[in-house]
């Protein structure tokens, strides 16, 4: 039940947001937030992370899809059932979803979170983004703290 209150919640966040930017601004247009670091701004993306696979939106939809699927099929094999697990799936599963429906619905996913720092600019990203950046974060550190604790184990038995 977490996991799908986690997709539907932030699927439904990253929609309403997107919803918001659309209808709130033109292509290109900003709101700076924090001046000289961050913006809302408006932005099509028609790749994946930092415009990669630009243009190739049959593709990506494609990858969406394959990824979705092999979340679902194969989460037992990948995703243990802890509740980190759970929500860090929950998360990955609904970033996918979110950029997923702006794909098929616009032909591209719509971007507005945009940090700068004098020259320096990250690309503009969204609430899926987000979502799939940390779900993936989370099933890392969770990969790595079961790793600790299973070196810890071994050596402490062989003491």
């Amino acid at each position: 039940m977490l996991v799908v209150l986690i997709i539907i919640g932030i699927v439904c966040l990253d929609q309403a947001t997107k919803f918001a930017v659309v209808s709130h601004f033109g292509l290109g247009d900003y709101v700076s937030v924090i001046n000289g670091f961050f913006d809302f701004r408006y932005v099509r993306n028609t790749g994946a992370a930092w415009g990669m696979f630009s243009g190739q939106g049959t593709f990506l939809i494609l990858l969406s899809v394959v990824m979705l699927g092999v979340i679902f099929i194969c989460r037992r094999q990948f995703l243990y059932d802890t509740k980190l697990h759970r929500v860090a799936g929950g998360l990955m599963t609904a970033g996918i979803v979110g950029n997923l429906i702006d794909r098929l619905k616009w032909g591209f996913v719509i971007d507005f979170l945009d940090f700068y720092a004098g020259d320096s600019h990250f690309p503009a990203f969204n609430v899926a983004d987000s979502a799939i950046c940390v779900g993936v974060g989370l099933y890392i550190t969770s990969q790595i703290l079961d790793m600790i604790r299973e070196k810890k184990a071994a050596s402490a038995a062989t003491q």
